[in-house]
């Protein structure tokens, strides 16, 4: 009998009968809570009716119609009405399936539009797990151990991760974009750059926001030297940090955006967006592949925005965002053993450390794991996966909040000192 590989590990215990809403029901009739919304992607919770009943429609008109063989209505529209959303300018979009491939896509754009070889990765940084992606991510070893020799032409500046550094953000902040400058002068020289791949807030590695000044460093370096910014949205964007766009919190514009995850509410539909003139630079046949711009999940992507303007998801997820962040950080205040809360929006992370300060990842596993047993779906990230984040979907409620909250005081006091 075949089983799934055995270095699948998995984050809870739970088996899933469905979902609705913010909730998962188990095999046996059991709630709970999902502050996982599979990894940011349900976006607007699990099986939203508008969402279901798009994708069913669609599902008895077009499956799959290829869209480098034929158009299909669904594609289109979703094209028109991300215009309406995107920032100005970016007004041309390829479409794939998962994050990885959208930023393999965002990586040949820059390469071939610019004809520079090199890109600027900042550490902390998560782009997937792809050899390309996985060369340019620096969360973890884990992404790219044992398969190298990973992708040549990335290079790798600091991130203005305060609280690693032990200094305020200004001294961090002045520090990363001291040394991308060194990188220049050191390793790949302006005019060798092709783009800077950027998060606005680290994902894998631990729910970190960047800052307006570190974003206009990084857009003035751009200007003066020819380079794209290319912003990854994948976990940030449509509406999950209280904003559309995590970048629109540091007004900067980006010369391409990367969007997936809540997308399409648990559809694989993956992108990049870009200027006209910038996507044309693009070689010819180096765009494509079998399933983007699949029609059922174009089709659940567009009732994921509608539902998202209706609903108001990204004032709720704002105001949501405030009460989960105020309410981690006062548990935090009381336990020595967490070291920093921070977050954006619904992203938000606890990190534990030792008392001498080190990172602890047995108890920030531990903590996630009792959550779980309590009805608390949680995740741990971070270079020692020691930071545990909550990722509750769009939809959650100022009760549901509450709950979460509640079992997460509980189960911090229980397990950490």
């Amino acid at each position: 009998m075949a089983q799934l590989s055995p270095i699948l590990k998995q984050a809870t215990p739970v088996v899933v009968d469905h979902g609705e809403g913010a909730y998962l029901y188990d095999t046996s009739g059991r709630r709970h809570l999902d502050f996982t919304a599979g990894i940011g992607v349900t976006s607007t919770g699990h099986c939203h009716p508008k969402v279901v009943q798009a994708a069913q429609e669609q599902v008895g008109k077009l499956i799959h119609g290829q869209y480098t063989t034929v158009m299909h209505r669904p594609l289109l529209e979703l094209s028109e009405r991300l215009g309406e959303v995107l920032p100005s300018g970016l007004d041309s979009l390829f479409f794939a399936n998962s994050g990885s491939e959208a930023v393999e896509a965002a990586l040949r754009l820059a390469r071939q539009a610019t004809g520079r070889p090199n890109v600027v990765v900042f550490q902390g940084g998560f782009h997937g797990r792809t050899v390309a992606a996985a060369s340019m991510t620096t969360s973890g070893t884990r992404f790219g151990a044992g398969i190298s020799p990973l992708m040549a032409g990335v290079h790798v500046a600091p991130f203005p991760h305060a609280y690693h550094y032990g200094w305020d953000e200004k001294t961090a902040t002045d520090f990363a974009l001291r040394e991308l400058d060194y990188l220049f002068a050191t390793q790949t020289a302006p005019q060798e750059t092709a783009a800077f791949f950027v998060e606005p807030m680290l994902g894998e590695g631990g729910y970190v926001p960047a800052n307006s000044e570190f974003m206009a460093g990084l857009r003035r370096r751009a200007d003066e030297h020819g380079i794209l910014l290319v912003m990854d949205e994948i976990q940030t964007g449509f509406g999950r940090t209280g904003k559309f766009w995590g970048h629109e919190h540091f007004d900067v514009h980006p010369d391409v955006v990367l969007i997936a995850k809540g997308l399409a509410s648990g559809f694989p539909l993956s992108g990049i967006a870009a200027s006209r003139d910038l996507m044309g630079k693009a070689w010819p046949g180096s765009q494509g592949g079998t399933y983007g711009g699949n029609a059922v999940a174009c089709a659940a992507a567009l009732a994921t925005l509608e539902v998202i303007r209706e609903e108001n998801l990204v004032d709720n997820a704002a105001a949501r965002g405030r009460q989960l962040l105020d309410g981690a950080r006062a548990v935090g205040d009381k336990t020595p053993g967490i070291g920093d809360v921070r977050g954006m929006g619904l992203l938000v992370g606890s990190e534990f450390v030792t008392a001498d300060g080190a990172p602890d990842n047995a108890t920030a596993q531990a903590v996630q794991k009792k959550a779980a047993e309590k009805g608390l779906l949680l995740l741990t990230c971070g270079a020692y996966m020691n930071v545990v984040r909550m990722i509750p979907p769009l939809v959650v409620t100022s009760e549901q909040i509450d709950e979460a909250l509640d079992i997460w005081g509980e189960v911090v006091a229980s397990v950490a000192r």
